[in-house]
């Protein structure tokens, strides 16, 4: 998903996450400090359907945990593969989670956050669902910013976000890439509080973070390697990740 998406276009995708309701204090031990490359912690993609069928079961078997996977853009794309591939990720026992491709020009955030609750973005306390991820970057097919400023990007993400709160109980991990977030937004310090950070860099370390976090807890370090999507890494442990999914 780190790849500019126009409606039906190819997905991208930037991320990441605080640990919505649960205290940091509860989770000593479970997030570490993003170094070089960190692999320690639990392996993860994100797809589409730009990446074609999927086998799941070699996926697992390759030493991957979780999975973002695209459900909705905007407010009239629904991605024709994510049904299967959410069943085919629960079936091989990944920790799963739906991603919202964000059109903040065409309509509000609130108008998004249902659409994108009502086909796949949802969250239950079941141990195994990751809440939902605004994808909220470079816009594909005109002014980066989609010509809101900065104050307007801020209150639109955060319509979005409360939106998702107020249905799940839960805030959604916000994607994004630095230079996109202190361009469009100001380097809002806003969403640090509620907000998981999954952050797209691909290098060798992770580089600077947005204002306010004080860390990623997801990093989208590559756009390709040994399984399909993009690559991910959890900054904790697989315990950690765990208690993310049950809230």
């Amino acid at each position: 998903m780190a790849r500019r998406t126009s409606f039906e276009g190819p997905p991208t995708m930037l991320k990441s996450l605080l640990l919505f309701s649960l205290p940091l204090a509860c989770l000593a031990g479970t997030i570490r400090k993003l170094q070089e490359r960190q692999i320690s912690g639990p392996m993860g993609i994100d797809v589409s359907h730009f990446q074609g069928t999927i086998d799941w079961t070699s996926v697992a078997a390759n030493g991957i945990s979780f999975v973002f996977i695209k459900a909705t853009e905007g407010t009239t794309f629904l991605d024709p593969d994510f049904s299967d591939n959410y069943i085919g990720a629960t079936d091989a026992g990944l920790i799963r989670g739906g991603y919202h491709f964000a059109h903040p020009d065409i309509s509000s955030g609130a108008t998004q956050a249902t659409y994108f609750l009502a086909h796949g973005g949802g969250w239950s306390a079941d141990g195994i669902t990751l809440p939902g991820m605004l994808d909220i970057e470079y816009n594909p097919s005109g002014d980066e910013c989609y010509d809101l400023s900065t104050s307007a990007m801020v209150s639109w993400i955060q319509d979005f976000s409360n939106t998702y709160e107020s249905q799940t109980g839960r805030f959604p991990i916000i994607y994004t890439t630095t230079d996109w977030w202190t361009t469009c937004t100001g380097n809002s310090a806003l969403f640090a509080n509620d907000n998981p950070l999954f952050i797209a860099h691909y290098a060798s370390s992770i580089g600077t973070i947005p204002a306010g976090w004080s860390f990623a807890t997801f990093w989208q370090y590559s756009d390709s390697g040994a399984n399909p999507g993009d690559q991910d890494v959890f900054n904790g442990s697989a315990a950690g990740l765990k208690l993310i999914a049950q809230g």
